[in-house]
C-alpha cells in the first residue's frame, strides 16, 4: 500500500484514486500520524501531498521528522516537495514569479521518477514558493522556464520531489510519472482490486460480527445497496435492512427496492410505509433546510422504533464512503478541515448504543460502483445517478403536496425514459426535474390554461465538485417537452437549466 500525508491540498483525494487506478492501495492521512501506525500500516511508499501553507510560516503543517528514516520511498508534492527540502536541511523561499497553470518541464535526469518520458513535457503548477538551496545529497532533476528546481532527488535514499503537480490531468505525464514511483521506486504489486477487497472485507466483517446482529438503513440508493450485499454475503441472516418508504420517493421506487433485495438478493428486510409521517411533517413547509431537518427527524424517529423491535442488534451498519471520512476530518485546523460532517444515515442518535460498521469507508464512489458488479448487484443500481436523501421534497421548490409529488413523479419518469431511450443515462451525472413555484398561461385545444411549470437540470461531471450543463439534443429537449406537456396534467410549460456548478449548485435546493 501507498501512504498519503495530507498537507491540505485540493487535490489530495486525487493523488489517491490514481494511485488505485494502478490497482495499488492507498490510504490518506493527516500530518500527524505517529511513526507506530505507519510502521503498523508498513506503507511500500509514502507521498506528501501538496498544500495552501508556505513551510517557512510559523504554524505550517509538518509530519514526523522520523518519516524520513523508515527507509520508505518518499515522493513529495508541491508543499510536500518543501516541507521535505525544510525538514532535511535545504531552504525554501517566496519565489519572485509565481507560477500557476501550465509550465514546460525540462527534464534533466531522464531516468527513475521520469523514466520513459520526453525530455520536454507540459506539467501543471500551482505555487507561490520555491526551492532556495537543495538538502546535501539531492540534485535538480528538472526545471522550467519561472522554476529551476521544478523537481529533485536523493536516489541513493529514494526520496523524490516534484514541484508540480502530477496527479492532475493537465500535468500530460503525471500517469507516468505516478506509475514510475509505484513500481520503480517502491517495487508495488498489482494487488488491489474489487474481488480482493470483497474478500477482505467479508473476514474483517465475520471476525467483527460473529454470531450477533447488524442492522442497516436501505436507501435503494448505490452506497447502502452495496453495503447491504456486501454484509448479507459476509453474514447472511445476521443482518437485517429497514428501509423506510417517506413517501419521497420516484415512482416505482420502492417496489423495486423491495423486489430486488428481499426477493432477488435474498435479504431480511423490514419494509416501512411512513409516507404519512412525513408527508404530515411537511406540511405548509416551503424552505429546503427546515425540510431536510423535518425529513431527518422523521427518518431517526421512524428508524429507531424499528431497530428496537430487532433482538440482539449490536451493530449499525452505515454506507459511509471515503471522501466522507476525509471530508469531515480535520486534519491540522486548516483549508482540509471539516468540509462537511459526515452522518450517513440522518444522524442516528447515541443513546441506541449500536457499534457501527462501515464497511465501504476506504473506497471511492467509482470503486463502490465496481465493488457492487463484483457482488452481482444489477448495472440499473450500479450506475444509478444520485438522488438526494430528502427525494423529492427539495425538488419541488414550494410545500410538498400529495398533488405535487403526483406531477413530478410522472415528469421524473418520462425524462428518465428518454434519456435512457437516448443511451445518456450513464454518460450524466444527474438527470432530473424539479417542479417550480411558478404557474404560467397556455394554450391547450383552443382553451386557456394557467399550470405549473418544470425546469429540466441535466449535468455533466466526475465527483459533483464541479459540473457542467450538459449539451443534450434539441430533438431530445423538444421530444421530452413535448411528452410531459402532453401526458402530464397540470403542466404546459418546460424550461431546460443551463447553469453551471460553480456559480449554481447541481440541485436547486
Amino acid at each position: 500500500m501507498i501512504l498519503v500525508i495530507d498537507f491540505g491540498s485540493q487535490y489530495n483525494q486525487l493523488i489517491a484514486r490514481r494511485v488505485r487506478e494502478h490497482h495499488v492501495y492507498c490510504q490518506i492521512e493527516p500530518p500527524d500520524i505517529d511513526l507506530a501506525k505507519i510502521h503498523a500500516l508498513n506503507p511500500e511508499g509514502i507521498i506528501l501531498s501538496g498544500g495552501p501553507a508556505s513551510v517557512y510560516e510559523e504554524g505550517s503543517p509538518r509530519a514526523n521528522r522520523g518519516i524520513f528514516d523508515l527507509n520508505s520511498p518518499i515522493l513529495g508534492i508541491c508543499y510536500g516537495m518543501q516541507y521535505m527540502v525544510d525538514a532535511l536541511g535545504g531552504r525554501v523561499i517566496g519565489a519572485e514569479k509565481r507560477e500557476y497553470g501550465f509550465a514546460e518541464l525540462t527534464i534533466k535526469e531522464p531516468s527513475g521518477i521520469f523514466t520513459g518520458i520526453e525530455k520536454k513535457t507540459k506539467c501543471w503548477m500551482s505555487h507561490g514558493d520555491t526551492i532556495g538551496v537543495l538538502p546535501r545529497g539531492f540534485k535538480t532533476t528538472a526545471s522550467t522556464p519561472s522554476t529551476k528546481i521544478a523537481a529533485m532527488a536523493n536516489v541513493s535514499k529514494r526520496l523524490y520531489g516534484l514541484q508540480f503537480h502530477p496527479e492532475v490531468v493537465h500535468t500530460l505525464e503525471g500517469k507516468r510519472i505516478i506509475e514510475n514511483f509505484l513500481f520503480h521506486i517502491c517495487n508495488c504489486n498489482k494487488s488491489w482490486t474489487m474481488k480482493s477487497f470483497a474478500r477482505n472485507a467479508m473476514e474483517e466483517i465475520r471476525a467483527q460480527v460473529g454470531s450477533r446482529h447488524v442492522i442497516l438503513g436501505l436507501s435503494g440508493g448505490v452506497d447502502s445497496s452495496v453495503a447491504a450485499l456486501l454484509l448479507n454475503q459476509a453474514i447472511g441472516k445476521h443482518l437485517t435492512c429497514v428501509f423506510v418508504d417517506n413517501g419521497l420517493l420516484r415512482q416505482g421506487e420502492a417496489t423495486r427496492v423491495r423486489e430486488l433485495f428481499k426477493r432477488h438478493c435474498k435479504i431480511n428486510l423490514r419494509f416501512v410505509n411512513a409516507g404519512k409521517l412525513f408527508l404530515d411533517g411537511l406540511k405548509g413547509v416551503v424552505d429546503p433546510e427546515r425540510k431536510r431537518k423535518i425529513i431527518g427527524r422523521i427518518f431517526i424517529e421512524v428508524f429507531e422504533r424499528e431497530a428496537r423491535k430487532i433482538k440482539g442488534a449490536e451493530f449499525l451498519a452505515q454506507g459511509t464512503l471515503y471522501p466522507d471520512i476525509i471530508e469531515s476530518r480535520s486534519a491540522f485546523g486548516g483549508p482540509s478541515a471539516v468540509i462537511k460532517s459526515h452522518h450517513n444515515v440522518g444522524g442516528l442518535p447515541k443513546k441506541m448504543n449500536l457499534k457501527l460498521i462501515e464497511p465501504l469507508k476506504h473506497l471511492f464512489k467509482d470503486e463502490v460502483r465496481l465493488l457492487g458488479k463484483e457482488l452481482g448487484l444489477p448495472d440499473d443500481l450500479v450506475w444509478r445517478q444520485p438522488f438526494p436523501g430528502p427525494g423529492l421534497a427539495v425538488r419541488i421548490i414550494s410545500d410538498v403536496t400529495p398533488s405535487r409529488l403526483s406531477i413530478l413523479r410522472k415528469v421524473d419518469a418520462v425524462l428518465l425514459e428518454e434519456i435512457r431511450a437516448h443511451n445518456l443515462y450513464r454518460k450524466l451525472w444527474q438527470s432530473f426535474a424539479v417542479l417550480l413555484p411558478l404557474k404560467s398561461v397556455g394554450i391547450m385545444g383552443d382553451q386557456r390554461t394557467y399550470e405549473h411549470i418544470i425546469a429540466i437540470r441535466a449535468v455533466t461531471s466526475e465527483d459533483a465538485m464541479t459540473a457542467d450543463w450538459a449539451r443534450l439534443p434539441h430533438d431530445l429537449l423538444g421530444k421530452i417537452s413535448n411528452r410531459i406537456i402532453n401526458e402530464v396534467r397540470g403542466v404546459n410549460r418546460v424550461v431546460y437549466d443551463i447553469s453551471s456548478k460553480p456559480p449554481s449548485t447541481i440541485e436547486w435546493e
